[in-house]
């Protein structure tokens, strides 16, 4: 059930924010590329996120806010366009 809700969630995303500048990392369950931008192809993208399921769900569900999320240490952003502030939370 975890690894279907963040799956679920994740496609969301690329729904909402589709592009390929941004990487969005939920290990073990899932990743994906999403926010219009430069295309990355080749090694570890310039902008990643991180985090593990039950950050991921919360925030995409919005039960938790980004920021305090990102704050709190439990969210590994790096690159300039890594925030996803804008596009959280999700609506289905």
């Amino acid at each position: 059930v975890l690894a279907t809700s963040v799956r679920y969630l994740l496609q969301l995303l690329d729904e909402k924010a589709p592009g390929n500048s941004v990487e969005v990392r939920v290990p073990p369950f899932g990743a994906v590329q999403v926010i219009q931008g430069p295309r990355h192809t080749r090694g570890t993208p310039p902008n990643v996120v991180e985090m593990d399921a039950a950050t991921w769900i919360a925030v995409a569900t919005g039960a938790e806010h980004w920021t305090d999320a990102a704050a709190s240490g439990r969210v590994q952003a790096s690159g300039t366009r890594a925030d996803l502030a804008d596009v959280l939370p999700l609506r289905p």
